[in-house]
């Protein structure tokens, strides 16, 4: 059986307000998604902000097939212990971890060990939803995206962006407000595919994400008020009617194929 090493984002907090508020954390949903492809993996999970045993899991890293490193609220360029704690575990893992699914904050911390920058995103932010991500030449020939539409929404969230990419890059999928949307690139030993946003997390999570931090948004500006939350979930719930859920988590799939995990029919 194939074993898969599962990197939770978020700090302890932050999952402990999510549970509080009835809302999965993201290791959660990334868990339900990969079980609707498949139970014949073994999965551990660890928390690196967090958890106390991270020096034991360093030494073991190598027994991994994979690794999927999921969403945060974090900011990568905020010098704090946490984040500092979780780029030399990323260090530790592109050492050691031949396949690596980076998602979102994953990507991003993953692009910052290997040379690359962050920043906070000028364009615009995606507040549940990314629209328009077009899979350019390089991705529609990259199995990161095998049997993706080449123009496609999917679920997301993020205030940031890849703003200088590792060297020896391929850059696979833009859209108007983030120009890395798909990433792929190699980093020690590490095959790397990045995605700047969440297909193993159901849009009915992401509205309840916006409801749940909707004093936050109108602070940050992300939304002016309540009625524009209300009419920017409207534009989700319209989402949620024409999306195949099989297509929404189609990179997922692909990267369980990569590892060679057998996927259920």
């Amino acid at each position: 059986m194939k074993k898969i090493l599962i990197v939770e984002g978020n700090l302890r907090e932050e999952n402990e307000s999510f549970t509080e508020g009835g809302i999965k954390t993201h290791t959660e949903s990334l868990k339900d998604s990969i079980d609707y492809f498949t139970k014949n993996i073994d999965i551990d999970v660890v928390n690196p902000s967090s958890d106390s045993n991270i020096s034991d899991v360093v030494k073991n890293l190598s027994i991994y097939d994979g690794l999927i490193w999921g969403g945060s609220s974090l900011n990568i360029y905020n010098d704090t212990p946490e984040i500092r704690r979780q780029i030399e575990f990323m260090r530790e893992c592109q050492s050691k971890i031949k396949n690596i699914l980076a998602i979102c904050w994953g990507l991003q911390v993953a692009v910052t060990v290997a040379g690359g920058e962050v920043k906070k995103c000028q364009t615009g932010t995606h507040r549940g939803i990314a629209h328009d991500i077009i899979i350019n030449k390089n991705g529609l020939n990259h199995s990161l995206y095998k049997n993706k539409n080449k123009i496609f929404n999917t679920p997301a969230f993020n205030f940031d962006e890849v703003v200088t990419l590792p060297k020896n890059s391929t850059l696979l999928a833009s859209n108007k407000i983030n120009n890395v949307m798909g990433l792929s690139f190699k980093s020690g030993i590490s095959n790397i595919w990045g995605i700047q946003y969440h297909p193993e997390i159901s849009y009915e999570k992401m509205i309840s994400l916006i409801h749940f931090r909707k004093d936050r948004l109108i602070d940050k500006k992300a939304f002016v008020d309540q009625n524009e939350i209300n009419r920017h979930v409207k534009i989700i719930e319209d989402e949620i009617k024409i999306t195949n859920l099989r297509s929404r988590m189609r990179e997922l799939e692909n990267w369980l194929n990569l590892v060679g995990i057998r996927i259920n029919d």
